[in-house]
Protein backbone atom coordinates (compact mmCIF):
# COMPACT_ATOMS: atom_id res chain seq x y z
CA UNK A 1 0.00 0.00 0.00
CA UNK A 2 1.48 3.40 -0.99
CA UNK A 3 2.10 6.15 1.55
CA UNK A 4 -0.54 8.81 1.99
CA UNK A 5 0.53 11.86 -0.07
CA UNK A 6 -0.04 15.32 1.44
CA UNK A 7 0.51 18.78 -0.01
CA UNK A 8 1.09 21.50 2.59
CA UNK A 9 0.78 25.06 1.26
CA UNK A 10 1.85 28.03 3.41
CA UNK A 11 3.80 31.21 2.64
CA UNK A 12 5.79 30.55 5.86
CA UNK A 13 6.40 26.89 5.08
CA UNK A 14 9.96 26.94 6.51
CA UNK A 15 8.53 27.63 9.96
CA UNK A 16 6.47 24.44 9.70
CA UNK A 17 9.46 22.14 9.14
CA UNK A 18 9.10 20.41 12.57
CA UNK A 19 5.48 19.51 11.72
CA UNK A 20 6.49 18.20 8.31
CA UNK A 21 9.32 16.08 9.77
CA UNK A 22 6.86 14.70 12.34
CA UNK A 23 4.47 13.57 9.59
CA UNK A 24 7.30 12.09 7.50
CA UNK A 25 8.44 10.07 10.51
CA UNK A 26 4.86 8.77 10.75
CA UNK A 27 5.20 7.47 7.18
CA UNK A 28 3.37 10.24 5.28
CA UNK A 29 4.72 11.55 1.97
CA UNK A 30 4.60 15.35 2.49
CA UNK A 31 5.32 17.85 -0.27
CA UNK A 32 5.24 21.63 0.19
CA UNK A 33 4.37 24.83 -1.65
CA UNK A 34 4.76 28.42 -0.43
CA UNK A 35 2.13 30.05 -2.66
CA UNK A 36 -1.25 29.36 -4.22
CA UNK A 37 -0.10 29.22 -7.85
CA UNK A 38 2.42 26.44 -7.11
CA UNK A 39 -0.19 24.53 -5.11
CA UNK A 40 -2.63 24.63 -8.05
CA UNK A 41 0.00 23.42 -10.52
CA UNK A 42 1.14 20.61 -8.21
CA UNK A 43 -2.42 19.35 -7.64
CA UNK A 44 -3.01 19.36 -11.39
CA UNK A 45 0.08 17.27 -12.10
CA UNK A 46 0.12 14.95 -9.08
CA UNK A 47 -2.33 12.86 -7.08
CA UNK A 48 -2.58 13.95 -3.46
CA UNK A 49 -4.75 12.41 -0.77
CA UNK A 50 -5.04 15.63 1.26
CA UNK A 51 -4.12 19.32 1.01
CA UNK A 52 -3.31 21.59 3.96
CA UNK A 53 -3.94 25.16 2.81
CA UNK A 54 -3.08 28.44 4.56
CA UNK A 55 -5.99 30.86 4.32
CA UNK A 56 -3.93 34.10 4.45
CA UNK A 57 -1.22 34.15 1.75
CA UNK A 58 0.11 36.88 -0.56
CA UNK A 59 -1.20 36.65 -4.12
CA UNK A 60 -3.98 34.08 -4.31
CA UNK A 61 -5.41 33.60 -0.83
CA UNK A 62 -6.51 30.24 0.55
CA UNK A 63 -10.19 30.62 -0.36
CA UNK A 64 -9.30 31.47 -3.98
CA UNK A 65 -6.91 28.51 -4.23
CA UNK A 66 -9.56 26.27 -2.66
CA UNK A 67 -12.14 27.29 -5.28
CA UNK A 68 -9.74 26.60 -8.16
CA UNK A 69 -8.61 23.20 -6.82
CA UNK A 70 -12.23 22.14 -6.24
CA UNK A 71 -13.09 23.08 -9.85
CA UNK A 72 -10.88 20.30 -11.23
CA UNK A 73 -10.58 17.94 -8.22
CA UNK A 74 -13.89 18.27 -6.36
CA UNK A 75 -13.32 15.15 -4.23
CA UNK A 76 -9.83 16.10 -2.98
CA UNK A 77 -10.05 16.83 0.79
CA UNK A 78 -8.70 20.30 1.67
CA UNK A 79 -7.99 21.38 5.26
CA UNK A 80 -7.98 25.16 5.75
CA UNK A 81 -5.46 26.57 8.27
CA UNK A 82 -5.83 30.20 9.36
CA UNK A 83 -4.97 32.70 12.05
CA UNK A 84 -8.44 34.23 11.74
CA UNK A 85 -11.35 33.21 13.93
CA UNK A 86 -13.76 35.54 12.16
CA UNK A 87 -17.10 33.84 11.56
CA UNK A 88 -17.51 35.03 7.97
CA UNK A 89 -14.16 33.47 6.99
CA UNK A 90 -15.21 30.20 8.57
CA UNK A 91 -18.59 30.31 6.82
CA UNK A 92 -16.95 30.97 3.43
CA UNK A 93 -14.51 28.11 3.92
CA UNK A 94 -17.17 25.65 5.10
CA UNK A 95 -19.49 26.73 2.29
CA UNK A 96 -16.69 25.90 -0.15
CA UNK A 97 -16.77 22.32 1.16
CA UNK A 98 -13.52 22.19 3.08
CA UNK A 99 -12.77 18.91 4.81
CA UNK A 100 -11.61 20.54 8.07
CA UNK A 101 -10.79 23.93 9.61
CA UNK A 102 -7.80 24.49 11.95
CA UNK A 103 -6.78 27.69 13.82
CA UNK A 104 -3.10 28.63 14.08
CA UNK A 105 -0.95 27.80 15.91
CA UNK A 106 -1.55 24.14 15.19
CA UNK A 107 0.19 21.27 16.99
CA UNK A 108 1.24 17.90 15.55
CA UNK A 109 -1.60 16.00 17.26
CA UNK A 110 -4.21 18.30 15.66
CA UNK A 111 -2.65 17.70 12.25
CA UNK A 112 -2.52 13.94 12.77
CA UNK A 113 -6.15 13.86 13.95
CA UNK A 114 -7.24 15.84 10.88
CA UNK A 115 -5.43 13.39 8.59
CA UNK A 116 -7.06 10.40 10.27
CA UNK A 117 -10.47 12.05 10.17
CA UNK A 118 -10.28 12.87 6.47
CA UNK A 119 -8.29 9.99 5.02
CA UNK A 120 -8.27 7.14 7.48
CA UNK A 121 -11.89 7.42 8.65
CA UNK A 122 -13.28 5.12 5.98
CA UNK A 123 -10.71 2.41 6.76
CA UNK A 124 -11.19 2.75 10.53
CA UNK A 125 -14.98 2.63 10.23
CA UNK A 126 -14.76 -0.33 7.86
CA UNK A 127 -12.49 -2.23 10.27
CA UNK A 128 -14.79 -1.41 13.21
CA UNK A 129 -17.88 -2.48 11.24
CA UNK A 130 -16.21 -5.72 10.22
CA UNK A 131 -15.12 -6.42 13.78
CA UNK A 132 -18.56 -5.62 15.20
CA UNK A 133 -20.34 -7.90 12.72
CA UNK A 134 -17.88 -10.72 13.39
CA UNK A 135 -18.64 -10.46 17.10
CA UNK A 136 -22.40 -10.38 16.32
CA UNK A 137 -22.26 -13.32 13.91
CA UNK A 138 -22.50 -15.96 16.61
CA UNK A 139 -25.21 -14.08 18.49
CA UNK A 140 -27.34 -13.82 15.35
CA UNK A 141 -26.90 -17.53 14.68
CA UNK A 142 -28.09 -18.26 18.21
CA UNK A 143 -31.10 -15.97 17.76
CA UNK A 144 -32.07 -17.86 14.59
CA UNK A 145 -32.14 -21.17 16.47
CA UNK A 146 -33.92 -19.73 19.52
CA UNK A 147 -36.60 -17.56 17.81
CA UNK A 148 -40.02 -18.68 19.03
CA UNK A 149 -42.34 -15.69 18.57
CA UNK A 150 -43.05 -13.14 15.87
CA UNK A 151 -41.36 -10.48 18.04
CA UNK A 152 -38.23 -12.65 18.11
CA UNK A 153 -38.20 -12.74 14.32
CA UNK A 154 -38.77 -8.97 14.16
CA UNK A 155 -35.73 -8.33 16.36
CA UNK A 156 -33.66 -10.73 14.29
CA UNK A 157 -34.76 -9.21 10.97
CA UNK A 158 -33.94 -5.70 12.24
CA UNK A 159 -30.40 -6.85 13.07
CA UNK A 160 -29.93 -8.49 9.67
CA UNK A 161 -31.14 -5.39 7.82
CA UNK A 162 -28.88 -3.19 9.97
CA UNK A 163 -25.81 -5.24 9.08
CA UNK A 164 -26.84 -5.52 5.45
CA UNK A 165 -26.83 -1.73 5.14
CA UNK A 166 -23.69 -1.24 7.26
CA UNK A 167 -21.58 -3.78 5.37
CA UNK A 168 -22.84 -2.45 2.05
CA UNK A 169 -21.85 1.12 3.03
CA UNK A 170 -18.36 -0.06 3.92
CA UNK A 171 -18.04 -2.28 0.83
CA UNK A 172 -17.22 -5.38 2.84
CA UNK A 173 -17.94 -7.82 0.03
CA UNK A 174 -16.58 -10.86 1.87
CA UNK A 175 -18.71 -10.26 4.94
CA UNK A 176 -21.70 -9.37 2.75
CA UNK A 177 -21.58 -12.90 1.35
CA UNK A 178 -21.41 -14.34 4.86
CA UNK A 179 -24.38 -12.19 5.90
CA UNK A 180 -26.30 -13.29 2.80
CA UNK A 181 -25.90 -16.93 3.85
CA UNK A 182 -26.91 -16.08 7.41
CA UNK A 183 -29.99 -14.26 6.14
CA UNK A 184 -30.88 -17.29 4.01
CA UNK A 185 -30.65 -19.47 7.13
CA UNK A 186 -32.88 -17.03 8.99
CA UNK A 187 -35.47 -17.14 6.20
CA UNK A 188 -35.54 -20.94 6.35
CA UNK A 189 -36.24 -20.72 10.08
CA UNK A 190 -38.85 -17.99 9.59
CA UNK A 191 -40.69 -20.05 6.98
CA UNK A 192 -40.86 -23.01 9.39
CA UNK A 193 -42.19 -20.63 12.05
CA UNK A 194 -44.95 -19.36 9.72
CA UNK A 195 -45.84 -22.89 8.62
CA UNK A 196 -46.24 -23.97 12.25
CA UNK A 197 -48.09 -20.89 13.53
CA UNK A 198 -49.90 -18.92 10.82
CA UNK A 199 -53.24 -20.76 10.73
CA UNK A 200 -53.28 -21.11 14.54
CA UNK A 201 -53.05 -17.32 14.95
CA UNK A 202 -56.68 -16.97 13.86
CA UNK A 203 -57.82 -18.99 16.86
CA UNK A 204 -55.46 -17.22 19.25
CA UNK A 205 -55.68 -13.77 20.81
CA UNK A 206 -51.87 -13.66 20.96
CA UNK A 207 -51.37 -13.22 17.22
CA UNK A 208 -49.15 -10.31 16.10
CA UNK A 209 -50.43 -7.06 14.63
CA UNK A 210 -51.66 -7.95 11.13
CA UNK A 211 -53.01 -6.16 8.07
CA UNK A 212 -56.73 -5.93 9.07
CA UNK A 213 -55.91 -4.24 12.41
CA UNK A 214 -53.70 -1.39 11.19
CA UNK A 215 -56.42 1.29 11.21
CA UNK A 216 -58.34 -0.03 14.21
CA UNK A 217 -55.35 -0.47 16.53
CA UNK A 218 -52.88 2.17 15.32
CA UNK A 219 -54.46 4.95 13.27
CA UNK A 220 -57.98 5.44 14.65
CA UNK A 221 -56.60 5.98 18.21
CA UNK A 222 -54.52 8.88 16.80
CA UNK A 223 -57.63 10.42 15.21
CA UNK A 224 -59.61 9.89 18.44
CA UNK A 225 -56.99 12.03 20.23
CA UNK A 226 -57.69 14.87 17.78
CA UNK A 227 -54.56 14.41 15.68
CA UNK A 228 -54.61 15.07 11.94
CA UNK A 229 -52.99 12.14 10.17
CA UNK A 230 -51.60 11.61 6.68
CA UNK A 231 -51.47 7.86 6.01
CA UNK A 232 -49.02 7.12 3.22
CA UNK A 233 -49.18 3.54 1.96
CA UNK A 234 -46.19 2.78 -0.28
CA UNK A 235 -46.95 -0.50 -2.03
CA UNK A 236 -44.13 -3.06 -1.79
CA UNK A 237 -42.03 -1.02 0.67
CA UNK A 238 -39.61 -3.30 2.50
CA UNK A 239 -38.07 -2.48 5.87
CA UNK A 240 -34.59 -2.09 4.36
CA UNK A 241 -35.95 0.39 1.82
CA UNK A 242 -37.54 2.38 4.65
CA UNK A 243 -34.19 2.44 6.54
CA UNK A 244 -32.33 3.99 3.59
CA UNK A 245 -35.14 6.50 2.98
CA UNK A 246 -35.36 7.46 6.66
CA UNK A 247 -32.23 9.72 6.70
CA UNK A 248 -33.76 11.79 3.89
CA UNK A 249 -36.89 12.37 5.98
CA UNK A 250 -35.09 13.02 9.29
CA UNK A 251 -34.41 16.67 8.43
CA UNK A 252 -38.16 17.33 8.39
CA UNK A 253 -39.81 14.69 10.59
CA UNK A 254 -38.78 12.70 13.65
CA UNK A 255 -39.64 9.03 14.01
CA UNK A 256 -42.09 8.80 16.89
CA UNK A 257 -42.70 5.07 16.48
CA UNK A 258 -41.04 2.41 14.33
CA UNK A 259 -42.89 -0.88 14.38
CA UNK A 260 -42.81 -3.96 12.19
CA UNK A 261 -46.07 -5.81 11.67
CA UNK A 262 -47.11 -8.99 9.86
CA UNK A 263 -48.60 -8.97 6.38
CA UNK A 264 -51.31 -11.56 5.81
CA UNK A 265 -50.94 -14.34 3.26
CA UNK A 266 -50.89 -14.10 0.34
CA UNK A 267 -48.47 -11.17 0.59
CA UNK A 268 -50.08 -9.66 -2.49
CA UNK A 269 -51.79 -6.31 -3.00
CA UNK A 270 -55.19 -7.84 -3.72
CA UNK A 271 -55.27 -9.55 -0.33
CA UNK A 272 -53.11 -7.53 2.03
CA UNK A 273 -54.10 -4.00 0.99
CA UNK A 274 -57.82 -4.77 0.77
CA UNK A 275 -57.51 -6.24 4.28
CA UNK A 276 -55.93 -3.01 5.55
CA UNK A 277 -58.69 -0.79 4.18
CA UNK A 278 -61.59 -3.10 5.05
CA UNK A 279 -60.28 -3.99 8.50
CA UNK A 280 -61.23 -7.56 7.61
CA UNK A 281 -59.60 -10.72 6.30
CA UNK A 282 -60.29 -11.55 2.63
CA UNK A 283 -62.83 -14.28 3.46
CA UNK A 284 -64.93 -11.79 5.46
CA UNK A 285 -64.66 -9.15 2.72
CA UNK A 286 -65.92 -11.68 0.20
CA UNK A 287 -68.85 -12.66 2.47
CA UNK A 288 -69.90 -9.22 3.73
CA UNK A 289 -69.02 -7.05 0.72
CA UNK A 290 -69.07 -9.38 -2.30
CA UNK A 291 -69.49 -6.38 -4.60
CA UNK A 292 -66.00 -5.20 -3.56
CA UNK A 293 -64.15 -8.50 -3.92
CA UNK A 294 -62.95 -10.34 -7.04
CA UNK A 295 -61.25 -13.73 -6.82
CA UNK A 296 -57.96 -14.30 -8.61
CA UNK A 297 -59.46 -15.94 -11.68
CA UNK A 298 -62.12 -13.24 -12.17
CA UNK A 299 -61.55 -10.42 -14.65
CA UNK A 300 -61.17 -6.85 -13.46
CA UNK A 301 -59.01 -4.75 -11.14
CA UNK A 302 -58.58 -6.31 -7.72
CA UNK A 303 -57.94 -3.07 -5.79
CA UNK A 304 -60.49 -0.67 -7.22
CA UNK A 305 -62.65 -0.42 -4.10
CA UNK A 306 -60.23 0.61 -1.37
CA UNK A 307 -62.03 3.86 -0.65
CA UNK A 308 -65.37 2.04 -0.35
CA UNK A 309 -63.83 -0.63 1.88
CA UNK A 310 -62.40 2.04 4.16
CA UNK A 311 -65.80 3.77 4.35
CA UNK A 312 -67.35 0.45 5.34
CA UNK A 313 -64.76 -0.02 8.11
CA UNK A 314 -65.41 3.50 9.45
CA UNK A 315 -69.18 2.88 9.54
CA UNK A 316 -68.83 -0.61 11.01
CA UNK A 317 -66.80 0.81 13.91
CA UNK A 318 -69.34 3.60 14.45
CA UNK A 319 -66.92 6.41 13.67
CA UNK A 320 -67.61 9.76 12.03
CA UNK A 321 -64.41 10.69 10.23
CA UNK A 322 -63.84 13.20 7.46
CA UNK A 323 -61.25 11.66 5.16
CA UNK A 324 -59.65 11.97 1.74
CA UNK A 325 -58.37 9.02 -0.32
CA UNK A 326 -56.22 9.09 -3.45
CA UNK A 327 -54.23 6.47 -5.33
CA UNK A 328 -51.11 8.03 -6.85
CA UNK A 329 -50.04 6.23 -10.00
CA UNK A 330 -48.69 9.21 -11.95
CA UNK A 331 -46.36 12.15 -11.37
CA UNK A 332 -49.07 14.68 -12.16
CA UNK A 333 -51.41 13.22 -9.54
CA UNK A 334 -48.68 13.59 -6.92
CA UNK A 335 -47.92 17.17 -7.98
CA UNK A 336 -51.61 18.09 -7.82
CA UNK A 337 -51.78 16.86 -4.21
CA UNK A 338 -48.94 19.23 -3.28
CA UNK A 339 -50.74 22.13 -5.00
CA UNK A 340 -53.95 21.36 -3.06
CA UNK A 341 -52.31 20.78 0.33
CA UNK A 342 -54.46 23.39 2.10
CA UNK A 343 -57.64 21.62 0.98
CA UNK A 344 -56.26 18.27 2.18
CA UNK A 345 -55.67 19.71 5.64
CA UNK A 346 -59.42 20.12 6.17
CA UNK A 347 -59.65 16.32 6.62
CA UNK A 348 -59.00 14.37 9.80
CA UNK A 349 -57.21 11.67 7.87
CA UNK A 350 -55.69 11.77 4.38
CA UNK A 351 -54.93 8.38 2.83
CA UNK A 352 -52.49 8.30 -0.08
CA UNK A 353 -51.46 5.09 -1.85
CA UNK A 354 -48.23 5.28 -3.85
CA UNK A 355 -47.55 2.43 -6.26
CA UNK A 356 -44.05 3.41 -7.40
CA UNK A 357 -42.04 0.72 -5.57
CA UNK A 358 -44.49 -1.90 -6.84
CA UNK A 359 -44.16 -0.56 -10.39
CA UNK A 360 -40.37 -0.57 -9.99
CA UNK A 361 -40.34 -4.27 -9.05
CA UNK A 362 -42.57 -5.14 -12.03
CA UNK A 363 -40.50 -2.94 -14.37
CA UNK A 364 -37.37 -4.70 -13.18
CA UNK A 365 -38.93 -8.02 -14.22
CA UNK A 366 -40.01 -6.79 -17.64
CA UNK A 367 -37.25 -4.32 -18.55
CA UNK A 368 -33.65 -5.30 -19.20
CA UNK A 369 -32.55 -1.71 -18.56
CA UNK A 370 -34.17 -1.61 -15.09
CA UNK A 371 -32.64 -5.01 -14.32
CA UNK A 372 -29.23 -3.51 -15.04
CA UNK A 373 -29.95 -0.45 -12.88
CA UNK A 374 -31.15 -2.60 -9.96
CA UNK A 375 -28.95 -5.64 -10.44
CA UNK A 376 -28.77 -6.53 -6.74
CA UNK A 377 -30.34 -5.71 -3.36
CA UNK A 378 -28.09 -2.69 -2.77
CA UNK A 379 -28.88 -1.20 -6.18
CA UNK A 380 -32.61 -1.85 -5.64
CA UNK A 381 -32.43 0.11 -2.38
CA UNK A 382 -30.47 2.87 -4.07
CA UNK A 383 -33.04 3.18 -6.86
CA UNK A 384 -35.80 3.42 -4.23
CA UNK A 385 -34.01 6.32 -2.49
CA UNK A 386 -33.38 8.07 -5.80
CA UNK A 387 -37.09 7.88 -6.65
CA UNK A 388 -38.08 9.17 -3.22
CA UNK A 389 -35.71 12.16 -3.26
CA UNK A 390 -37.15 13.39 -6.57
CA UNK A 391 -40.77 12.40 -5.99
CA UNK A 392 -43.84 14.59 -5.34
CA UNK A 393 -44.24 12.49 -2.18
CA UNK A 394 -41.04 13.94 -0.71
CA UNK A 395 -42.15 17.43 -1.75
CA UNK A 396 -45.45 16.82 0.05
CA UNK A 397 -43.67 15.59 3.20
CA UNK A 398 -41.49 18.72 3.26
CA UNK A 399 -44.60 20.89 2.92
CA UNK A 400 -46.38 19.00 5.71
CA UNK A 401 -43.57 19.86 8.15
CA UNK A 402 -45.03 23.37 8.29
CA UNK A 403 -48.36 22.05 9.58
CA UNK A 404 -49.26 20.28 12.81
CA UNK A 405 -49.95 16.88 11.28
CA UNK A 406 -48.64 13.41 11.96
CA UNK A 407 -47.55 11.16 9.13
CA UNK A 408 -47.84 7.39 9.04
CA UNK A 409 -45.73 5.59 6.44
CA UNK A 410 -46.57 1.94 5.93
CA UNK A 411 -47.10 -0.70 3.28
CA UNK A 412 -49.18 -3.76 2.47
CA UNK A 413 -46.35 -6.26 1.86
CA UNK A 414 -42.70 -6.48 0.89
CA UNK A 415 -40.93 -8.26 -1.91
CA UNK A 416 -38.16 -10.85 -2.21
CA UNK A 417 -35.53 -11.62 -4.82
CA UNK A 418 -36.32 -15.08 -6.24
CA UNK A 419 -33.66 -17.47 -7.48
CA UNK A 420 -34.98 -21.04 -7.32
CA UNK A 421 -37.83 -22.34 -9.55
CA UNK A 422 -40.23 -24.93 -8.11
CA UNK A 423 -42.50 -26.96 -10.42
CA UNK A 424 -46.27 -26.69 -10.02
CA UNK A 425 -49.04 -28.04 -12.28
CA UNK A 426 -52.45 -26.36 -12.39
CA UNK A 427 -55.45 -25.88 -14.66
CA UNK A 428 -56.21 -22.74 -16.68
CA UNK A 429 -57.95 -21.11 -13.71
CA UNK A 430 -54.88 -21.35 -11.48
CA UNK A 431 -53.41 -18.07 -10.23
CA UNK A 432 -50.54 -16.69 -12.31
CA UNK A 433 -48.65 -15.21 -9.31
CA UNK A 434 -45.13 -16.65 -8.96
CA UNK A 435 -45.14 -16.77 -5.15
CA UNK A 436 -48.57 -18.27 -4.48
CA UNK A 437 -51.19 -20.25 -6.34
CA UNK A 438 -54.79 -21.12 -5.66
CA UNK A 439 -57.06 -23.44 -7.57
CA UNK A 440 -58.80 -26.81 -7.45
CA UNK A 441 -56.37 -29.01 -9.39
CA UNK A 442 -52.93 -28.09 -8.10
CA UNK A 443 -50.18 -30.69 -8.40
CA UNK A 444 -46.93 -30.05 -6.49
CA UNK A 445 -44.40 -31.49 -4.09
CA UNK A 446 -45.87 -30.78 -0.61
CA UNK A 447 -42.36 -30.57 0.87
CA UNK A 448 -41.50 -27.59 -1.32
CA UNK A 449 -44.44 -25.30 -0.47
CA UNK A 450 -46.68 -24.21 2.40
CA UNK A 451 -50.10 -25.63 1.61
CA UNK A 452 -53.46 -24.56 3.02
CA UNK A 453 -56.02 -27.15 1.98
CA UNK A 454 -58.81 -25.54 4.02
CA UNK A 455 -58.58 -21.84 3.10
CA UNK A 456 -61.35 -20.83 5.50
CA UNK A 457 -59.04 -21.68 8.42
CA UNK A 458 -56.71 -18.93 7.20
CA UNK A 459 -59.72 -16.70 6.43
CA UNK A 460 -59.15 -16.92 2.69
CA UNK A 461 -61.96 -17.09 0.10
CA UNK A 462 -62.33 -19.98 -2.30
CA UNK A 463 -63.98 -20.15 -5.70
CA UNK A 464 -65.19 -23.73 -5.25
CA UNK A 465 -65.26 -26.48 -2.65
CA UNK A 466 -61.89 -27.97 -3.58
CA UNK A 467 -59.88 -24.72 -3.81
CA UNK A 468 -56.56 -24.80 -1.96
CA UNK A 469 -53.65 -22.35 -1.64
CA UNK A 470 -49.92 -22.95 -1.83
CA UNK A 471 -47.14 -20.48 -1.00
CA UNK A 472 -43.50 -20.41 -2.04
CA UNK A 473 -40.81 -20.27 0.65
CA UNK A 474 -37.64 -18.21 0.91
CA UNK A 475 -36.27 -17.39 -2.58
CA UNK A 476 -38.37 -19.96 -4.48
CA UNK A 477 -40.79 -19.14 -7.27
CA UNK A 478 -43.50 -21.32 -8.77
CA UNK A 479 -43.21 -22.26 -12.45
CA UNK A 480 -45.14 -24.60 -14.74
CA UNK A 481 -43.37 -27.59 -16.32
CA UNK A 482 -44.33 -26.37 -19.82
CA UNK A 483 -41.43 -24.30 -21.13
CA UNK A 484 -39.92 -24.57 -17.66
CA UNK A 485 -36.36 -23.56 -18.58
CA UNK A 486 -37.49 -20.38 -20.35
CA UNK A 487 -39.61 -19.15 -17.45
CA UNK A 488 -37.06 -20.24 -14.87
CA UNK A 489 -34.39 -18.13 -16.55
CA UNK A 490 -36.72 -15.21 -17.26
CA UNK A 491 -37.92 -14.79 -13.67
CA UNK A 492 -34.73 -15.76 -11.87
CA UNK A 493 -33.27 -12.82 -9.87
CA UNK A 494 -36.45 -10.76 -10.13
CA UNK A 495 -38.29 -9.28 -7.14
CA UNK A 496 -41.63 -10.95 -6.45
CA UNK A 497 -44.27 -11.03 -3.70
CA UNK A 498 -47.11 -13.24 -2.54
CA UNK A 499 -45.21 -15.88 -0.59
CA UNK A 500 -43.40 -16.40 2.70
CA UNK A 501 -40.19 -14.62 3.61
CA UNK A 502 -39.09 -12.05 6.17
CA UNK A 503 -38.83 -9.45 3.40
CA UNK A 504 -42.47 -9.97 2.34
CA UNK A 505 -44.14 -10.51 5.72
CA UNK A 506 -42.22 -8.38 8.27
CA UNK A 507 -43.07 -4.88 7.12
CA UNK A 508 -42.83 -1.31 8.46
CA UNK A 509 -45.36 0.86 10.25
CA UNK A 510 -43.76 4.25 10.91
CA UNK A 511 -45.25 7.17 12.82
CA UNK A 512 -43.63 10.58 12.21
CA UNK A 513 -43.99 13.93 13.94
CA UNK A 514 -42.85 17.22 12.36
CA UNK A 515 -39.58 18.78 13.53
CA UNK A 516 -40.14 22.12 15.20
Amino acid sequence: MRNIRILWTDDEIDLLKPHILFLQEKGFDVQTANNGDDAIEMTKKQDFDLVFLDENMPGLNGLQVLEIIKSFKPDLPVVMITKSEEEDIMDLAIGSKIADYLIKPVNPKQILLSIKKNIDTKRLISEKTLSDYQSEFGKIGLKISEARSFDDWVDLYKKLVHWEIELEANQESGMQEVLKMQKADANIGFCKFIKNNYVQWFNNAEKPLMSPNIFKERIFPMIDKGEKVFVIVIDNLRFDQWKVIQPVINEYFTVEQEELYCSILPTATQYARNAIFAGLMPLEIDKIYPEFWLNDEEDGGKNLNEKELFESQVKRLGKNIKFFYEKVNHQKTGEKLVENINDLLHNQVVILVYNYIDMLSHARTDSEMIRELANDEAAYRSLSVSWFKHSPLFTLIKELQQHKVKIVITTDHGTVKVTNPVKVIGDRNTTTNLRYKNGKNLNYNPGEVFEIRQPEKAHLPKSNLSTSYIFAYNNDFLAYPNNFSHYANYYKNTFQHGGISMEEMIIPFIKLKPNS
